[in-house]
């Protein structure tokens, strides 16, 4: 086991947010993307999408496309550095999201999700990955020596 979570769920699409983290901001997109979804009664279902949680960020591929091994469906990464929100909506945990910061400009989006059951442990999943990305941050920024007594 590489130490990395896998989730399918259904990707329902991403919208700008004005803030960079809570729970408010994390609900009034889930509501607008899920609000959109319904109103859209003619779009396709929303596809089903492998996440894979590491220390490294999220990565995101698309499985409703036949022929995964090729690259010519989406894929999209997500450092975790630029992660700065996660959640799932606390009136139906089904519901999931994460907000990034955009790489150049101060900006800001979330991307939302749909699972089959809650998705309670996609957050604890990545929230696991951030405690792994900070201990190897600080174990490489502040190396410990081992001091023997004689």
């Amino acid at each position: 086991e590489d130490g990395n979570s896998h989730f399918n769920m259904r990707f329902l699409g991403s919208v700008e947010v004005s803030g960079h983290k809570g729970d408010d901001v994390l609900c009034q997109a889930i509501n607008k993307v899920a609000l959109s979804r319904r109103s859209a009664k003619t779009s396709p279902p929303p596809p089903i999408v492998s996440v894979e949680i590491s220390q490294y960020g999220i990565r995101m591929l698309d499985k409703s496309k036949l022929g995964h091994e090729t690259d010519d469906h989406f894929t999209h990464f997500f450092a975790l550095k630029n992660i700065s929100f996660c959640g799932f909506h606390p009136r139906n945990e089904r519901y999931f999201g994460f907000i990034t910061k955009h790489p150049k400009s101060y900006r800001f989006a979330c991307h939302v999700f749909l699972g089959e059951k809650s998705t309670r442990t996609v957050s604890d999943a990545l929230g696991n990955a951030f405690k792994r990305f900070y201990q190897e941050y600080m174990a490489f920024t502040h190396p410990t020596e081992d001091i023997y007594m004689e």
